[in-house]
């Protein structure tokens, strides 16, 4: 029995209606249905015509008067409920996402879940949400890893295809072979050689100056900065050289990092050689140097072959609701404990709190819990308001992050699901040029041989008025078999 069904009250025929909803059929009060005119029952009974009762259901038949509709009938329990008591209840059982299709299909809002439902089903159908964009991001995943065969296979085509195939593998996929790894290592290596030698030559210590006071490169720096930019270079050529598709090879963000990276120095060099005393050329070479710091975004190529910082991008991609909630409230937090630390402390000579957007800089440093201590309030009541202001920023912060944590955990489980499938799809690959051997056929084929041989040597006995004996055989059969496991050892 459907729940609700003890507020139905006894009824003349004519002011029923007959559903048939996938085989189940009931007698529902006209009165009952108008309650929810909005509803898709509701909209049917204000009907003239019978195209505008086909629009609203599948079927009708006009001598029972029965309005049919192709639908799941063990859900439609629940929205018949809903009409004699008002509130819909979902089940532990149902699915959230198809119970969410079926009250969109009869016309009613979800606000109409009752409370002890609400929470349970609103979580489940966040969840259902996120594994769909999950999906969708390892579909895509699995789709970059379709692409990448597809670029393989266009080598088959071209001139040294397999040299070629070979190279760009190389670069391509480090865990291709152990060469690959090693040329990976060095790669990344040479880039934080020369992050760390840009950030020496910024020291103040490792800085020349000649007779008239300018400044001079230190050799030492230069010479690895030039075996760096070197190395940059003939890796960008190789990578050239070998792509299999040059429209896709400059469409790649990464590509054009490593382009961006070797181009100022070039043209630095070039400039100082048209003229080195013209100080507009020499300060326009002093901007190019600054465009090396994009050298750094390098590190970026770590997400080719990481799955965490694949799994990072995907999450911020995806998370961009909380991030920007989390964002909403910090400026929020910070507004109000700026103006009031401000009021607090403006009238204090020790304090550097005299203006609101050096107030400002104080409560972001507060709220996000970093604390530089270069500006703080001196009053009591200004560090009644610090401590308030620190605590806020951690309630805050702490708030999105396990969500935010969760959807990490989930994108990083599935992306190395994906890894493990494409090392077994190589492994396979790799396994599929073994040679084949069926031991049943090797075994069925040395017995047919035996059995030949046993009946050669009774045939000729015969002949000669002699039989063989049991012990014959046997010992026919231990050679036979000897002489097969050596086959197969050899084999």
């Amino acid at each position: 029995m459907v729940y609700g069904q003890i507020f139905e009250r006894t009824v003349p025929d004519h002011e029923l209606i007959n559903i048939n909803v996938g085989g189940f059929k009931q007698k529902v009060d006209q009165g009952t249905l108008l309650r929810f005119p909005h509803t898709r029952l509701g909209k049917l009974l204000n009907c003239d015509t019978e195209e505008a009762i086909l629009e609203l259901c599948d079927d009708y038949n006009v001598v029972d008067k029965e309005y049919y509709f192709d639908r799941n009938p063990c859900l439609f329990q629940y929205i018949l409920n809903f009409y004699y008591t008002g509130k819909l209840h979902v089940m532990e059982e149902l699915c959230a996402f198809s119970f969410s299709q079926e009250i969109e299909y009869w016309g009613i809002n979800e606000l109409f879940i009752d409370s002890c439902c609400s929470n349970r089903y609103q979580e489940r159908k966040v969840d259902k949400d996120w594994e769909q964009k999950s999906d969708e991001s390892i579909d895509s995943s699995f789709e970059e890893l379709s692409a990448f065969d597809k670029d393989l296979d266009k080598f088959n085509n071209m001139w040294c295809g397999k040299v070629r195939k070979n190279v760009w593998i190389t670069f391509e996929n480090p865990g291709h072979s152990l060469m690959a790894k090693i040329l990976a290592i060095l790669s990344l290596s040479v880039v934080l050689t020369s992050i760390v030698a840009m950030c020496i030559h910024s020291m103040h210590e490792f800085q020349q100056f000649d007779e008239d006071g300018k400044e001079i490169v230190n050799p030492g720096l230069e010479g690895l900065e030039i075996a760096c930019i070197v190395w940059f270079t003939v890796e960008f050529i190789a990578r050239f050289t070998v792509t299999p598709c040059l429209k896709k090879f400059f469409k790649n963000p990464l590509n054009i990092i490593d382009f961006v990276s070797i181009l100022p120095f070039y043209f630095t060099l070039g400039v100082e050689t048209m003229d080195e005393d013209s100080e507009e050329l020499e300060n326009v070479g002093k901007v190019v140097q600054i465009l090396r710091l994009m050298r750094m975004f390098r590190i970026l190529k770590l997400a080719r072959h990481s799955v965490g910082l694949r799994s990072l991008g995907a999450t911020l991609r995806h998370s961009y609701h909380e991030v920007g909630l989390l964002l909403l409230f910090l400026t929020v937090g910070i507004s109000i404990f700026s103006v009031l630390v401000y009021s607090v402390e403006k009238d204090e000579t020790e304090s550097g709190l005299h203006s609101i957007p050096m107030s400002w800089w104080w409560a972001t440093i507060s709220m996000t819990t970093v604390g530089y201590g270069d500006t703080y309030p001196v009053t009591l009541l200004g560090k009644l308001l610090g401590s308030i202001c620190i605590l806020c920023g951690i309630l805050v912060v702490a708030l999105p992050i396990t969500i935010i944590f969760n959807k990490f955990s989930k994108y990083y489980r599935k992306h190395k699901m994906v890894d493990i499938d494409r090392c077994n799809a190589e492994l396979a690959e790799d396994c599929s040029n073994l040679p084949y051997m069926n031991i049943r056929d090797i075994y069925a084929k040395n017995m047919h041989s035996l059995i030949a041989s046993i009946s050669s040597m009774v045939s000729t006995n015969a002949s000669d008025h002699s039989t063989i004996d049991a012990s014959s055989i046997q010992e026919l059969e231990t050679i036979q078999n000897t002489t097969i496991c050596e086959n197969c050892s050899a084999k």
